[in-house]
Order: C-alpha cells, then sequence, then structure tokens
C-alpha cells in the first residue's frame, strides 16, 4: 500500500481475496494487518489451533481503559459453484446503485467500514477505545468467535462495553435471534438379505425413526402457545431441520450406513442444551433397540455447529446506543444465527446493526446498495463521536 485507501477501496480489496469457509483466509488478513500498520495501528492474529490456514485479527485504538465498542466482523463467505453469476464474484462490480461481489452484503461491507472507522478514531480525541474483531469460521457455525473473544483478552486489550455486530440488518437495531446446533449422524446397521429383514439392521429404516422424531417435536413445537419472547419469532417456535441424507447399498440389502445432518434452531428462552441431550436421549434409545438385533450396530452423534442465542437486554448499552444513533425504536428480531450471542455470554453488550439486507446474502449476485454502505459509515462516525464525549 502507499496511500491510505478509502472504504471503498477497502471493500474492493477485501472481495477479491476468495475467503471461502474451506479455503484460507490468510491474505485478507495479511492486508488488513498491514493496513492497520499503515495507519499506526499495532494489529493482532490468532491462529486456528487445529487448522492453521485459518486466522483472525483483532486491534484497538485509543486509551487503554475498559468501556469501549468492539466492531465485529467474519472474514469467510460461503461458495460460488455452481450459482449463475453475471459478474465475477471476486471483483466488486458497481451497477444501478448497487455494490456486486461475494461478501459484499455479507460482511465484507461492514469489515470495511470498520477498518476505515479505525482510521477516523486514530486522531479523533478518544475516552474510550474503538476495537475491531475480524474472525474465521463464521458461515460454518461462528466457531471462530470464543477463541477469538478468549485471544482478546488474553492479549490485554481493555473489555469493551459493548459489541456491535455488523451483520446485514438494514441498519436496524436487531436485539435477539436464535440460538442453534447440529450433529453430522451416523447410522451403522448390520447388512443382510432383505428376505431376512429381521436379522439385519436396515441403517435408513433406523435413521428415519430419529427423522420422524425431529418431525414429531417440529409438529408439538408448532401446536404450542408461543412465549412472549418466541413470539416475536418468524416461526415463534424451535426447529429441527434434516437437509442432507445418503446411504444404502442396493435395493435389497439392508443399509450398512446412512448418514444426515440434524440441525435446530432454538428460541432464546428455551436453551440449545436442552435439545441437544434431547437428541441424544432419544438416539440412545433407537441405538438400544438396534444392538438387540446385532451388537455392531449404532448411532455416532457428531457436532459440528453451536450457536448461542441473543437474548433482549434489560437495559442493554449496546441496544441505546444503537438506538440512539439510528433512531430505530422498533422491535426486530432474526432466526439466523451470528457471533453476538458469543460476545453477550461473555459478559459485552451486543446488538447486531450494518448495512445491506440479509436476503441478498449468499445469493449469486449478491449485493449491497451504496446507500446502505455510506448509511454503515455515517453509522459509525457516530459511533466514534460517541466514544469522545
Amino acid at each position: 500500500m502507499t496511500s491510505i485507501p478509502s472504504a471503498r477501496q477497502i471493500l474492493d480489496a477485501l472481495v477479491s481475496f476468495p475467503t471461502v469457509s474451506h479455503d484460507t483466509n490468510i491474505p485478507l488478513i495479511d492486508w488488513a494487518e498491514a493496513y492497520l500498520t499503515q495507519i499506526g495501528l499495532t494489529s493482532h492474529r490468532l491462529v486456528k489451533e487445529d487448522e492453521p490456514t485459518k486466522h483472525a485479527l483483532f486491534a484497538s485504538v485509543g486509551p487503554d481503559v475498559p468501556g469501549g465498542i468492539v466492531l465485529s466482523g467474519h472474514t469467510d463467505v460461503v461458495p460460488v459453484e455452481g450459482q449463475p453469476w453475471s459478474t465475477d464474484p471476486w471483483e466488486v462490480v458497481e451497477k444501478d446503485g448497487k455494490l456486486f461481489g461475494r461478501g459484499t452484503c455479507d460482511m465484507k461491507g461492514f469489515d470495511a467500514l470498520a477498518l476505515n472507522a479505525l482510521r477516523k478514531a486514530r486522531t479523533a480525541p478518544l475516552k474510550r477505545p474503538l476495537q475491531i474483531a475480524l474472525s474465521f469460521d463464521e458461515e460454518i457455525g461462528c466457531a471462530g468467535a470464543p477463541p477469538l473473544i478468549a485471544a482478546m483478552e488474553n492479549a490485554g486489550l481493555p473489555k469493551a462495553a459493548m459489541a456491535i455486530i455488523g451483520e446485514p440488518s438494514m441498519m436496524k437495531c436487531v436485539t435477539a435471534h436464535k440460538g442453534s446446533s447440529g450433529f453430522d449422524v451416523h447410522v451403522k446397521g448390520y447388512e443382510v438379505h432383505s428376505s431376512l429383514l429381521d436379522r439385519g439392521v436396515s441403517a435408513i429404516m433406523e435413521a428415519a425413526r430419529l427423522v420422524e422424531w425431529a418431525n414429531a417435536r417440529n409438529d408439538e413445537n408448532r401446536a404450542k402457545v408461543p412465549s412472549e419472547l418466541a413470539a416475536i419469532f418468524d416461526p415463534p417456535w424451535t426447529t429441527l431441520h434434516v437437509g442432507k441424507i445418503r446411504g444404502g447399498t442396493a435395493h435389497n440389502i439392508t443399509a450398512k450406513d446412512c448418514r444426515f445432518d440434524l440441525e435446530f434452531r432454538v428460541v432464546p428462552d428455551e436453551d440449545v442444551n436442552d435439545w441437544i441431550e434431547a437428541v441424544r436421549a432419544v438416539a440412545a434409545e433407537i441405538e438400544k433397540r438396534m444392538q438387540s438385533v446385532h451388537p455392531a450396530t449404532g448411532i455416532d452423534l457428531e457436532p459440528y455447529f453451536g450457536v448461542p442465542g441473543l437474548r433482549p437486554e434489560q437495559d442493554g448499552a449496546a441496544e441505546a446506543l444503537v438506538r440512539r444513533i439510528t433512531g430505530d425504536n422498533g422491535t426486530h428480531v432474526v432466526s439466523y444465527g451470528t457471533e453476538a450471542g458469543h460476545f453477550q455470554n461473555a459478559g459485552i453488550s451486543s446488538v447486531i446493526c450494518g448495512p445491506g439486507d440479509i436476503a441478498q446474502a449468499h445469493q449469486a449476485d449478491e449485493w449491497l446498495s451504496i446507500e446502505q454502505f455510506e448509511a454503515g459509515e455515517a453509522f459509525l462516525d457516530r459511533i466514534i463521536d460517541s466514544l469522545c464525549d
């Protein structure tokens, strides 16, 4: 870098790195680190313990005192394979007042604005610090947030009072979202000819028992009168879902294996862990039935993500600040997960507020409107002002 990039130039740079979750994000982190060095800030890296091709980055500007604000964004994006893009997904293309490119909306637009905000804060008379936290692996279960939050504390950064998670919310103040978790399920059967069905164990048919249990829970949850908190969600109940399933060898052989994923999205006044234990309990019952036929059978449940819900806060500092800046007094919740619950669980008041519409996320020709990008920059300017009060 020679001249200091503008917010739009930062976005151009970030989108150019194809940081799909199954690939490395190191080139993007290298670029962001160089940018922070250029504006006179020291940044810190976190290397993923079991996958060193994934890095997180965090930095702080302002006095070394607690009570500041952390701007939280993720660096990974979803794949583009199989999507009918009309532009190069790794290049920002401006057209009709929109910025097209993978991640412009979710959520490199906010990442660019957050990096730009640190530059502005560098020369502002801050009384409390402004921090940035850029994570990995958000798109595959928000797995990068807990170690990043711990690394910030271990590095001695003053603890922030508030976290603003810049997921696309049309600059509305989102105060709650569902928690979620899931399992990779492997049902192991015992093969025999299907004419001898009673002596074998069909992994597919036993898997169907667990899938049908999930269907029954959906029916029960849908029929319940929702709690006051659950009622503001759409749908207003905890959902269980199987998105992929595969197994079997031939039509006349009891299936030796069946694999599927089982996820649940839990309203914030229910405990994700209770649902985890419920799945384990019913799987154990099915497994006992299977092993009464053959002891080599069973069910393996491999957790593959866990996202705590974001709960509405009583007199939450982050909510109050965002509402004051945006003028938004509406009630906004979402059913998708974010890293906000992890920050909240770490004792940091948290809200979601960022540019763009979630409807554009993960789509072919993903875009962020220039109007929203500019609104996000104006919002962060006022965040900086709040730290100077």
